[in-house]
């Protein structure tokens, strides 16, 4: 079996100088198939093709709306600056790396905000030049909503869909693996075994052209090998000219994202930063668009409550409670008053059940349809809360009689990014008493997952799915 694995990604004058291979067959292999220029042709043109049709069809239906088609061409030269300004972003931003393939949600995104790069940067030339004027303004407007929207679902498609439509799989990943270590998760092109085709501490002209004419079709090559023989392999990979990783099973518990530097000392970064800057401006433009729409549209509703919960109970209109918000910085929460208030509880030690005494009548209906919620929606536009993110938990706040962090020492990751009114734990039902382990467990792996998969559009998931949750079982 292994003669077949290694002669399927070799020519025939390589396998004459190779010593016999009679290693342990691996069952686990995967068929390979080797990377072909013409494939990879394919692969961009495709979608290049998608990328050009898709924003060329948005401009032309804008301008035909506005019914500028035939009499106008500020909005043919506006796209046809537009297109090669963007070809050139995208390229930068890796819109069209084979490597990223295996995400088409991430490659959908960078074709986004390529796109809105290339934008910007025409309407920003066009007003600094002061011919901004001279632009229909309109169908630029309508033309670069539809387009962003439409290539963000074009590419998602496109590249969920590319080894059918170009004929294979542009991207290739090599295994090579001792044979006393296990076969690592995670999808393989081809497997080779290690004892049979080179070893790493030997200096062998011959048996490092057998290792180059191997990875030659391969995209990237991955190492499980003994941990004393990590340093032997990462020299003989260095001048491979392939991407080469090393597995290190050691680093799982770490979860690390990346390997930096501290002067000339290497370190494993653990943790990131916020998001780029263009992400942030994003976010930050749909959290106040959203949270301003929604105050203006529901201050009569809130003016209302405010009066029905004094008339209701005595006590103030709001209820103050300290969270936990991003950087696990602490902040006082507000939400409208739902208790009586002598039996409030200001650390959120004792959970709301489902007929607590404690809960006012008036208060049992805000909490029912969420509207004691409502005056986050001015933590959002202060920057203390976005609209989309990990809910904010109160400090005392427990499961199965423990406090969140003594459940899961992962606890204190989902902090990384500003808490939100709606989250992906919400709109998964994840909602009500933490009274198992696996109730806060359940929102953890939610939060966990939202930070790891962040895009723009998600949170425009998240918040179309909350109307479908805000009457929900578990709200009481």
């Amino acid at each position: 079996m292994p003669r077949l694995w290694i002669a399927a990604m070799m020519p025939m004058d390589t396998l004459t100088r190779m010593p016999p291979l009679d290693g342990p067959a691996d069952p686990s292999h995967i068929a390979w198939q080797p990377r072909s220029s013409l494939l990879r042709i394919r692969v961009f043109s495709a979608l290049l093709i998608v990328d050009v049709l898709t924003i060329a069809t948005c401009f032309t239906l804008a301008a035909a709306i506005r019914g500028i088609f035939a009499t106008e061409t500020g909005w043919l030269l506006f796209l046809v600056t537009l297109l090669p300004i963007y070809f050139a972003v995208a390229i930068t931003l890796q819109a069209y790396a084979p490597s990223s393939f295996a995400d088409p949600v991430g490659m959908a995104s960078k074709g986004v905000k390529a796109l809105g790069v290339s934008i910007g940067t025409i309407i920003f030339i066009a007003f600094y030049l002061k011919s901004s004027e001279e632009l229909p303004r309109a169908t630029v407007a309508i033309a670069s909503a539809t387009s962003i929207t439409a290539l963000f679902a074009g590419r998602f498609f496109a590249i969920r869909n590319m080894p059918s439509i170009v004929g294979g799989n542009p991207f290739s990943v090599v295994l090579i693996r001792e044979f006393d270590q296990p076969v690592p998760s995670g999808t393989y092109s081809v497997m080779i075994a290690a004892e049979t085709f080179f070893d790493p501490e030997l200096h062998d002209p011959v048996m490092y052209d057998r290792l180059a004419r191997s990875l030659g079709s391969a995209d990237r090559v991955v190492i499980a090998c003994h941990p004393d023989r990590r340093i032997a392999w990462a020299r003989a990979l260095k001048g491979a000219n392939i991407q080469s990783e090393i597995i290190v099973p050691e680093l799982t518990g770490l979860a690390p994202l990346g390997i930096g530097l501290h002067g000339s000392e290497p370190t494993v970064v653990v943790g990131t930063g916020p998001l780029d800057l263009f992400d942030r401006l994003v976010k930050r433009a749909f959290d106040l668009s959203i949270a301003g729409v929604a105050a203006i549209i529901l201050l009569p509703l809130m003016l209302i409550v405010a009066v029905l919960i004094k008339l209701d109970s005595p006590g103030p209109v709001f209820f103050r409670q300290q969270r936990i918000g991003r950087g696990n910085e602490m902040f006082q929460m507000l939400k409208f008053r739902s208790m009586r208030t002598e039996a409030s509880d200001s650390v959120g030690a004792r959970l709301t059940a489902r007929d607590d005494d404690r809960v006012t009548r008036m208060g049992r209906l805000i909490r029912k349809t969420s509207i004691d919620e409502l005056p986050q929606l001015f933590h959002v536009l202060t920057g203390e809360m976005s609209i989309v993110g990990p809910r904010p938990h109160a400090l005392g706040a427990k499961a199965a009689d423990k406090l969140y962090w003594e459940v899961d020492e992962r606890y204190w990751t989902r902090h990384a990014a500003k808490p939100g009114l709606t989250g992906l734990a919400q709109v998964r039902g994840y909602r009500g008493n933490t009274v198992e382990e696996s109730d806060l467990s359940n929102r953890l792996q939610a939060d966990l997952e939202y930070l790891e998969t962040w895009s723009i559009w998600r949170d425009l998931t998240i918040v179309a799915l909350t109307f479908r949750v805000l009457l929900h079982r578990n709200a009481f």
